[in-house]
């Protein structure tokens, strides 16, 4: 018996213990628990960890290569108040067919951010050629997929280089004058949508982003509040993004670009968006007659995170079968 509660003393102690280690890791870094679980993702992928500086910007990127050469490279863009993150859950699926890679663009994630700089539509666009040259592999053809702001990006990019982008994929793809909705009211208006000051509008932006709760990510505390005092500190920067993406004269220079894209192509929607209306489905389809159409139902914006079976399945199927115009 002592032996026995010995033993025990032992486990409670080292408990004890790792609850106090735990304690002041958080406290050091509160965003710990968020980090760790994207770590934990992109080493479930196999992803690695990677930086480049071009286009006067560190540029932080995730990249797996294929297991074949010259298999094509599938490169993943994330959209406003996004990061590459966000693409874990889809490059996890293609994983092994393709080389994959996700990127912070300038400005957001682990990206350089240098202050006075431009961070709208064509000046990404711009960095992200850059990229696009600098990562490209000989014999690998480069598939740019865009979501949301990211979409609008890659609308661009690919209409300016059509022979270094082989195929394109605009997932709720901003850029187009898509019908009225709240969203789009509330930035004409010279409002952030996407404003997060407390937890009430932390809630407020999943609710908006997402349409299935059960898929929105779970934040425990104390990360819930550092990601609400890291986006009070992203106000500034995110509404100047927004008012070069979605009050300026190049607001729909995208949706002008998609009619001078060749190349084959995918435009994926969700039919419960509520921040880029699924009207634009058919706005960005007008330009791009050659383009494979999906519409998923039940899921909203982020369908890269609620649907990554059949976004992945979509993309797969735009390299395997897509025929230019």
């Amino acid at each position: 018996m002592a032996v026995r509660l010995t033993g025990v003393k032992t486990v409670a102690v080292l408990a004890a213990v790792f609850v106090c280690a735990l304690g002041l890791w958080l406290w050091r870094d509160p965003m710990g628990l968020i980090n760790a679980e994207f770590a934990r993702q992109r080493w479930m992928a196999g992803l690695e960890a990677h930086d480049i500086t071009v286009a006067g910007h560190r540029i932080a990127y995730v990249e797996r290569q294929a297991r074949e050469p010259g298999a094509a490279t599938v490169v993943m863009v994330h959209g406003f108040t996004g990061s590459k993150e966000n693409w874990y859950p889809v490059a996890a699926r293609l994983i092994g067919h393709y080389r994959v890679i996700a990127l912070d663009l300038p400005g957001w994630g682990q990206s350089q951010r240098l202050p006075g700089q431009d961070y709208g539509f064509d000046a990404q666009n711009r960095r992200l050629q850059a990229f696009l040259q600098a990562i490209r592999q000989p014999g690998s053809p480069i598939v740019l997929v865009g979501h949301s702001m990211g979409g609008g990006i890659v609308a661009l990019t690919s209409a300016d280089q059509p022979a270094l982008v082989a195929r394109v994929g605009l997932i709720d793809a901003a850029g187009v004058r898509f019908h009225d909705n709240v969203f789009g009211e509330a930035v004409l208006a010279g409002k952030n949508p996407f404003a997060v000051s407390d937890p009430a509008s932390l809630q407020r932006y999943l609710d908006t982003v997402f349409f299935d709760r059960g898929k929105q990510p779970w934040i425990p505390w104390p990360a819930r509040n550092a990601l609400i005092d890291f986006r009070r500190r992203q106000a500034p920067f995110e509404q100047a993004v927004l008012d070069r993406i979605g009050r300026s004269q190049e607001r729909f220079l995208p949706g002008e670009a998609a009619a001078h894209i060749d190349q084959p192509a995918l435009l994926l929607w969700c039919d419960q968006d509520r921040v880029i209306d699924p009207s634009a489905l058919d706005l960005y389809g007008a330009r791009m007659p050659q383009a494979l159409k999906v519409r998923l139902s039940r899921c909203g914006h982020m369908s890269i995170m609620e649907r990554p079976d059949d976004v992945a399945a979509a993309i797969d199927t735009l390299i395997r079968r897509g025929v230019a115009r």
